[in-house]
């Protein structure tokens, strides 16, 4: 192997070595005019040229039905000879507007490593004598042992800038998904929470979002914040359980030096800082009853006074805040303001809990295994149908934040493509809803098709969808209202599943 072909075996640039190739065969044998082709699918594409004509046959895409010479060598895997005007598999149409054409071709097949043909390189005498090409066995036994050489660089070169273009798009998806947040779910409850969302997006009035801990209240209010008028200005969050009743107010309304022991210089608090932005305020029950006051005056007359300062200070602020409390309860004990709560929920929204949201754990699930795997590395793993089965089913007190957490448990303990009932934490095998969210009873009457008995691993999610639909059919008295108001969705859509599973009244209420 010369130093030549040593070069070109290094060449790590696709583009470069295709020339390189090229320029190459074309030296040795003395001619002007060559071209490589690359096979896709049900083409050959034209990926590098050389010659008066280059630019014009660069691109070209010739259909595989189509006949021609790289055609039948890539088809035939080996080495062919052509008279340029004479040889049926040549494609003179390619050529019709040149001012010479070819008259003698030779063009060699294109290997990878496990000899699967992947192109080819002809190159072209245009002379009328056709007498540059040496046509001698041994000689072109040489050429061959050269082009063998380049066509596996070639591949490595193809595959190494594939792989290296992979690598930038799946970095610029890992780098949308952490920059942008995604809120997954299609369930009639949750759809219903996210309609609010829009409608409250455009307005500047105060919001308050209620749900238990885990429902991603922080994201609805990010979100919130995104979409609206204030979505260039700061957004800001304050979690008022975090940190002790003293640091919090400080946190909030900022300080004047000299204020307290350690206050060594003014500090300004979150909603000044926040000015002509966003507040979130995450959990808002946790607030100590003397700092309500002090929101109060936030949301009455858009002032704050920093602790050991004289005069109010004025912002602009837009706040939301959220909850996993009872704050209506919290009323009745006198731990939270009545008045501070009318003016914090102008705009209110509740996120359902996850056990609520049982169609939307498989979406959950595919979006977090597709960002968790793109973090680590991993390969996306695929979930069986008995796993997928006992997850929707698992009460997740934890929500989406418990889901998530799985998620990740799960990509790094499993090792295998499939992730199996087994490997589920006994927890989750052992606690399972589904009986419970589908209003089985242990006797069954009434049901069609439902029991606290019933296996689910025989059943496909079609057909555990069929049983439900007739069940409730069947409860209201194949009320197709009511039907659809137990089942939590809109009458269409229940109307629209009846269709898909091809329910009527007439064959299966007899």
């Amino acid at each position: 192997m010369n130093k030549r072909s040593l070069d070109l075996f290094k060449e790590l640039n696709p583009e470069a070595l295709q020339k390189k190739f090229l320029n190459s065969l074309l030296n040795i044998q003395n001619v002007q005019r060559g071209s490589i082709w690359i096979k896709k699918r049900d083409t050959y594409e034209c990926i590098e040229a050389a010659g008066a004509e280059a630019a014009t046959i660069k691109g070209v895409t010739l259909d595989a039905d189509q006949p021609s010479i790289v055609g039948w060598v890539i088809e035939n895997r080996e080495m062919a000879v052509a008279e340029g005007q004479s040889d049926k598999r040549h494609y003179k149409e390619v050529e019709d507007k040149f001012a010479v054409k070819s008259s003698l071709i030779l063009c060699f097949p294109l290997f990878f490593r496990d000899k699967k043909v992947y192109g080819a390189v002809q190159i072209i005498d245009t002379s009328e004598e056709k007498t540059r090409l040496n046509l001698e066995k041994g000689y072109l036994d040489n050429i061959q042992s050269l082009v063998d050489i380049c066509s596996i660089a070639l591949s490595n070169a193809i595959l190494y800038h594939t792989e290296k273009q992979k690598a930038l798009s799946l970095k610029n998806a890992l780098n949308d998904i952490k920059s942008q947040p995604t809120i997954v779910g299609q369930s009639a409850s949750f759809q219903k929470s996210l309609n609010l969302l829009k409608s409250y997006a455009n307005t500047d009035f105060h919001v308050l979002i209620t749900g238990e801990s885990g429902t991603g209240k922080e994201l609805i209010a990010r979100q919130l914040h995104q979409t609206g008028p204030r979505k260039d200005t700061p957004f800001l969050v304050q979690n008022c359980s975090a940190i002790p009743e003293t640091l919090l107010e400080s946190e909030l309304f900022g300080y004047k030096k000299g204020a307290f022991t350690g206050a060594t210089k003014d500090k300004i608090g979150l909603f000044e800082a926040a000015n002509f932005g966003t507040v979130f305020l995450d959990e808002i029950g946790d607030m100590p009853m003397n700092i309500q006051a002090g929101i109060l005056r936030v949301l009455q007359q858009n002032e704050i006074k920093p602790l050991g300062e004289t005069q109010v200070r004025h912002v602009d602020v837009r706040i939301i805040s959220a909850t996993n409390r009872d704050i209506k309860q919290m009323i009745a004990e006198n731990t939270f303001r009545q008045d501070l709560f009318y003016r914090l929920s102008v705009l209110p929204i509740h996120l359902p809990p996850l056990r609520e949201r049982q169609e939307d754990i498989p979406l959950l699930i595919k979006h977090f295994m597709e960002k968790e795997s793109l973090k680590i590395g991993a390969v996306e793993k695929q979930i069986s149908f008995d796993a997928m089965q006992c997850l929707t089913g698992y009460s997740w007190r934890g929500n989406i934040r418990e889901l998530e957490n799985l998620i990740r448990y799960l990509l790094v303990t499993t090792q295998e493509e499939y992730i199996e009932l087994e490997n589920l934490p006994p927890h989750v095998r052992q606690d399972n809803i589904m009986a419970d969210t589908f209003g089985m009873s242990e006797s069954g009457s009434g049901n069609e098709g439902f029991s606290m008995g019933m296996n689910f691993r025989d059943l496909s999610w079609p057909e555990l969808e069929k049983a439900y639909v007739l069940y409730l059919l069947k409860k209201t008295n194949w009320n197709i209202t009511r039907a659809a108001e137990q089942s939590g969705i809109n009458r269409s859509t229940f109307a629209s599943r009846m269709r898909k599973l091809d329910i009527r009244r007439n064959s299966n209420d007899g």
